[in-house]
Protein backbone atom coordinates (compact mmCIF):
# COMPACT_ATOMS: atom_id res chain seq x y z
CA UNK A 1 0.00 0.00 0.00
CA UNK A 2 1.19 3.31 -1.10
CA UNK A 3 1.83 5.52 2.18
CA UNK A 4 -0.11 8.38 0.31
CA UNK A 5 -3.48 6.28 -0.16
CA UNK A 6 -5.59 6.36 2.94
CA UNK A 7 -6.48 2.75 4.39
CA UNK A 8 -9.95 2.18 2.94
CA UNK A 9 -12.59 0.55 5.29
CA UNK A 10 -16.05 -0.89 4.57
CA UNK A 11 -18.15 -1.25 6.98
CA UNK A 12 -21.27 -3.18 6.89
CA UNK A 13 -24.16 -3.38 9.07
CA UNK A 14 -27.85 -3.24 8.81
CA UNK A 15 -28.29 -1.40 12.25
CA UNK A 16 -28.27 2.08 10.54
CA UNK A 17 -27.41 4.12 13.55
CA UNK A 18 -24.70 2.08 14.61
CA UNK A 19 -23.27 2.12 11.35
CA UNK A 20 -23.24 6.01 11.32
CA UNK A 21 -21.89 6.23 14.73
CA UNK A 22 -18.96 3.86 13.80
CA UNK A 23 -18.55 5.83 10.60
CA UNK A 24 -17.99 8.97 12.99
CA UNK A 25 -15.86 7.49 15.00
CA UNK A 26 -13.46 6.47 12.67
CA UNK A 27 -13.32 9.68 10.58
CA UNK A 28 -12.92 11.68 14.38
CA UNK A 29 -9.71 9.70 14.75
CA UNK A 30 -8.19 8.68 12.05
CA UNK A 31 -7.52 9.52 8.72
CA UNK A 32 -9.34 6.47 6.77
CA UNK A 33 -11.63 6.34 3.63
CA UNK A 34 -14.85 5.17 4.80
CA UNK A 35 -17.14 3.30 2.73
CA UNK A 36 -20.45 2.16 4.38
CA UNK A 37 -23.01 -0.54 3.55
CA UNK A 38 -26.19 -1.78 5.02
CA UNK A 39 -25.90 -5.37 3.45
CA UNK A 40 -23.48 -7.80 2.42
CA UNK A 41 -25.22 -7.85 -1.15
CA UNK A 42 -24.19 -4.01 -1.47
CA UNK A 43 -20.74 -4.39 0.10
CA UNK A 44 -19.67 -7.46 -2.66
CA UNK A 45 -20.91 -4.97 -5.56
CA UNK A 46 -18.24 -3.01 -4.64
CA UNK A 47 -15.20 -5.42 -4.08
CA UNK A 48 -13.76 -4.02 -6.84
CA UNK A 49 -12.60 -0.75 -5.16
CA UNK A 50 -10.19 -3.09 -3.53
CA UNK A 51 -10.83 -2.50 0.18
CA UNK A 52 -7.82 -2.78 2.97
CA UNK A 53 -10.08 -4.15 6.06
CA UNK A 54 -13.99 -5.15 6.08
CA UNK A 55 -15.64 -4.52 9.29
CA UNK A 56 -18.95 -6.73 8.55
CA UNK A 57 -21.58 -7.55 11.13
CA UNK A 58 -22.74 -10.89 11.82
CA UNK A 59 -26.47 -10.35 11.51
CA UNK A 60 -27.39 -8.61 8.43
CA UNK A 61 -30.35 -10.44 7.87
CA UNK A 62 -32.50 -8.31 10.62
CA UNK A 63 -34.35 -5.97 8.30
CA UNK A 64 -34.51 -8.40 5.24
CA UNK A 65 -34.59 -11.93 6.05
CA UNK A 66 -33.88 -12.66 2.51
CA UNK A 67 -30.51 -11.02 2.71
CA UNK A 68 -27.19 -12.03 2.77
CA UNK A 69 -25.98 -13.14 6.99
CA UNK A 70 -22.82 -11.81 7.89
CA UNK A 71 -21.07 -15.73 7.41
CA UNK A 72 -22.84 -15.94 3.90
CA UNK A 73 -21.23 -12.22 3.25
CA UNK A 74 -17.70 -13.61 4.64
CA UNK A 75 -17.25 -16.77 2.61
CA UNK A 76 -18.60 -14.77 -0.53
CA UNK A 77 -15.80 -11.87 0.05
CA UNK A 78 -13.34 -14.30 0.86
CA UNK A 79 -14.29 -16.24 -2.26
CA UNK A 80 -13.07 -12.79 -4.27
CA UNK A 81 -10.46 -11.84 -2.08
CA UNK A 82 -9.13 -14.43 0.19
CA UNK A 83 -6.08 -11.94 1.67
CA UNK A 84 -8.86 -9.40 2.60
CA UNK A 85 -8.62 -8.64 6.26
CA UNK A 86 -12.26 -9.08 7.63
CA UNK A 87 -13.16 -8.32 11.06
CA UNK A 88 -17.17 -9.63 12.37
CA UNK A 89 -19.05 -7.75 14.74
CA UNK A 90 -21.86 -8.98 16.85
CA UNK A 91 -23.89 -7.92 19.42
CA UNK A 92 -23.52 -11.40 20.75
CA UNK A 93 -20.96 -12.41 23.64
CA UNK A 94 -20.62 -16.22 22.67
CA UNK A 95 -17.89 -18.06 21.98
CA UNK A 96 -19.91 -20.18 19.84
CA UNK A 97 -20.57 -17.52 17.64
CA UNK A 98 -17.10 -15.99 17.52
CA UNK A 99 -15.44 -20.03 16.67
CA UNK A 100 -18.20 -19.60 14.15
CA UNK A 101 -16.36 -16.79 12.47
CA UNK A 102 -13.03 -18.17 12.61
CA UNK A 103 -13.37 -21.05 11.45
CA UNK A 104 -14.36 -18.76 8.01
CA UNK A 105 -11.78 -17.12 8.12
CA UNK A 106 -12.39 -13.81 10.10
CA UNK A 107 -9.68 -11.95 10.97
CA UNK A 108 -11.07 -11.61 14.31
CA UNK A 109 -13.88 -10.53 16.32
CA UNK A 110 -15.44 -8.26 17.97
CA UNK A 111 -18.58 -7.83 20.56
CA UNK A 112 -19.82 -4.44 20.09
CA UNK A 113 -19.94 -2.71 23.11
CA UNK A 114 -18.61 0.56 24.65
CA UNK A 115 -15.41 -0.67 24.18
CA UNK A 116 -15.50 -2.12 20.76
CA UNK A 117 -14.13 1.29 18.84
CA UNK A 118 -11.08 1.59 20.94
CA UNK A 119 -10.51 -2.68 20.33
CA UNK A 120 -11.48 -2.26 16.19
CA UNK A 121 -8.66 0.71 16.43
CA UNK A 122 -5.86 -2.02 18.12
CA UNK A 123 -6.86 -4.08 15.68
CA UNK A 124 -6.22 -1.94 12.81
CA UNK A 125 -3.21 -1.09 14.05
CA UNK A 126 -1.96 -4.11 14.21
CA UNK A 127 -3.27 -4.88 10.59
CA UNK A 128 -1.44 -1.83 9.33
CA UNK A 129 1.79 -2.89 10.93
CA UNK A 130 2.09 -6.03 9.25
CA UNK A 131 0.83 -4.75 5.93
CA UNK A 132 3.77 -2.40 6.43
CA UNK A 133 5.94 -4.96 7.20
CA UNK A 134 4.59 -7.52 4.11
CA UNK A 135 5.37 -4.62 1.42
CA UNK A 136 9.14 -3.77 3.01
CA UNK A 137 9.45 -8.07 2.82
CA UNK A 138 8.36 -7.64 -0.90
CA UNK A 139 10.57 -4.59 -1.88
CA UNK A 140 13.56 -6.60 -0.57
CA UNK A 141 12.42 -9.95 -2.45
CA UNK A 142 11.76 -8.15 -5.58
CA UNK A 143 15.85 -6.97 -5.46
CA UNK A 144 17.10 -10.37 -5.07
Amino acid sequence: MNTSEKFKIFLVDDDILYLKMLEIQFLEHANFEINTFTSGEECLNKMNQNPNLIILDYHLDGINKDALTGIQALDQIKAINSTIPIVMLSAQDKIDVAIECMHHKAHDYVVKSETAFMRLKHIINGICKLKNIESQLFWYMDRM
